[in-house]
């Protein structure tokens, strides 16, 4: 049985600050140019993040560092339902997704890795490639820091935000397990 102080110590422990730099995308984002078919006989994280948008931008995994951004318009993720596609953002080192809709399949295999995604419906002329943004998964303020200004996404509710802290659903499954 978890005790009120294991939650509070577990919550206050959780990833809800994120900072990084914004890598821009537009709409329709689809699963083959986010991770290309020919690299789907491919299971390795490592691997997979070397090929991640080269055929969207050839020069992504050159630009990308841990912790940045990619910012999108609508419908990301849309096409095949590959659990490659969010694996292989994450293992290039992507701290989260943000777009305005998300395929719901490519949603939910993003959430069962522990890859935060964000909806908002504000307005991307002020998130533009480059800037720096300070996201809050709990609350859904997203911070630009380079142009001051902030939008709203839809905050995660409390158990998603425990999935994504335990990185992905099955890690999530193990530690409830453990705690019956």
């Amino acid at each position: 049985m978890v005790g009120l102080l294991d939650l509070v110590v577990r919550r206050y422990e959780k990833k809800l600050q994120l900072k990084g730099k914004v890598h821009r995308f537009e709409s329709d984002v689809n699963t083959d140019v986010i991770i290309p078919a020919r690299y789907l006989n491919v299971s390795e994280p490592g691997e997979l993040a070397k090929h991640c948008m080269e055929d969207i931008d050839p020069e992504f995994t050159a630009k990308v560092n841990p912790g940045d951004i990619i910012v999108a318009t609508t419908n990301f993720g849309c096409g095949s339902s590959r659990e490659h596609a969010p694996l292989a953002i994450k293992a290039c080192g992507v701290s989260c997704v943000i777009a305005q809709s998300f395929a719901r399949i490519f949603f939910r295999n993003a959430i069962n890795i522990g890859l935060p995604l964000l909806e908002y419906t504000e307005s991307l002329d002020v998130i533009e490639n480059g800037d720096i943004l300070e996201v809050d998964l709990s609350t859904g303020v997203i911070k630009n820091i380079t142009k001051n200004k902030t939008v709203m996404a839809n905050p995660y509710p409390e158990f998603m935000m425990d999935i994504i802290d335990a990185n992905g659903l099955i890690e999530y499954t193990k530690h409830q397990l453990q705690e019956t």
